[in-house]
C-alpha cells in the first residue's frame, strides 16, 4: 500500500512539474547595446559620454599605411641554366647468347696407300742394288736382294710325261680345270704338254706356280742360253712403280705378286 503511494506522488509531482514549464512566460530577447568606437553606449548618451568616447578615438595612433611599392629594374641573369637532365633511354632487354654451333667433327686421317710389291733393276753388282736401296724415300715397307742370270731369248713351261698317251690324260685333265694356251707334243720317245712360253722370267714362273698350285707338276725351261748375272731389288711400298723407278734408276720396274714375292 505505501508502494502505490509513493508512485501516486512521483506521478503527481511529475505532472507539476511540466505544467509549469509549459505556462511559464519566455525570457524577452536582449537588446543589443549602441557601440561608438567599440564603447558601449546607452540608449540615450549623454554629451558627456560622446566627448570621452572622441578623445578616446583621436588618442589612439594612427594605423601606418602600407609602404608604396618601388619599381626595381631587372638585370638579366649571368647564372648558366641547368643542364636537363637527360631522359633515361629504356633498357633494351638483354639479347639471349647465341647457341653455339656444334663444332665440326674431326676429319679422319687419310686411309695409307696399300702396299704394292715391285722388283726394280737389273742392277750389274750387288753394290749398285743397295745403292739403289738407299735412294728410295720414303724407305719402303719390305726390300731384299736376288741375283740371277740375265734372261735368256723366252721362258717354257712343260709337264713331261714318257709317253703321248700320258700327256694327252694330262692336257685334258689341265683344260678340265680351267687352264689354257697349252699343246701335247712328241720329242721322239719323250712327250710332253706345253703350257706356255714366255718372254720374261717372272711371268714363266707365276704360269708355273698357278699350275702347281692347281695340283699340277710342272716346269720352267730357258729358251736359248741366259746372260751373266744380274741383281734385282724387290721391295714393297705404297708409292706408285714408276716413282719407285725413277728414284733407284732402275731400267724396269716389274709388278709382283705380294703373296708369292713373300714366300
Amino acid at each position: 500500500m505505501l508502494i502505490r503511494a509513493l508512485i501516486l506522488l512521483l506521478v503527481v509531482l511529475n505532472l507539476g512539474v511540466a505544467a509549469w514549464w509549459l505556462m511559464a512566460p519566455s525570457s524577452p530577447a536582449p537588446v543589443p547595446t549602441a557601440q561608438v568606437d567599440g564603447l558601449p553606449l546607452l540608449e540615450t548618451p549623454t554629451p558627456q559620454q560622446l566627448a570621452q568616447a572622441r578623445r578616446a578615438t583621436a588618442s589612439r595612433p594612427a594605423v601606418e599605411a602600407p609602404p608604396s611599392p618601388q619599381l626595381v629594374e631587372a638585370k638579366p641573369s649571368t647564372a648558366v641554366p641547368a643542364t636537363p637532365s637527360p631522359q633515361a633511354k629504356p633498357v633494351a632487354p638483354p639479347k639471349p647468347a647465341p647457341v653455339a654451333a656444334p663444332a665440326p667433327a674431326p676429319e679422319p686421317p687419310p686411309k695409307p696407300a696399300p702396299l704394292a710389291c715391285t722388283a726394280l733393276g737389273p742392277f750389274d753388282s750387288e753394290a749398285e742394288a743397295r745403292a739403289a736401296q738407299g735412294r728410295l724415300k720414303p724407305a719402303p715397307a719390305s726390300a731384299r736382294l736376288r741375283s740371277q742370270n740375265q734372261p735368256a731369248r723366252a721362258y717354257s713351261v712343260m709337264a713331261p710325261f714318257a709317253d703321248r698317251a700320258a700327256a694327252e690324260d694330262m692336257a685334258r685333265r689341265i683344260t678340265a680345270a680351267g687352264f689354257d694356251d697349252l699343246m701335247v707334243i712328241s720329242n721322239g720317245p719323250s712327250s710332253g704338254v706345253a703350257l706356255g712360253r714366255y718372254s720374261t722370267r717372272e711371268a714363266a714362273q707365276r704360269r708355273q706356280r698357278d699350275l702347281e698350285a692347281a695340283g699340277f707338276d710342272a716346269r720352267m725351261e730357258a729358251v736359248g742360253p741366259e746372260g751373266p748375272l744380274q741383281w734385282w731389288l724387290d721391295v714393297r711400298a705404297s708409292a706408285p712403280a714408276t716413282a719407285l723407278q725413277g728414284q733407284a734408276g732402275a731400267a724396269r720396274a716389274v709388278a709382283q705378286d705380294c703373296a708369292r714375292a713373300s714366300g
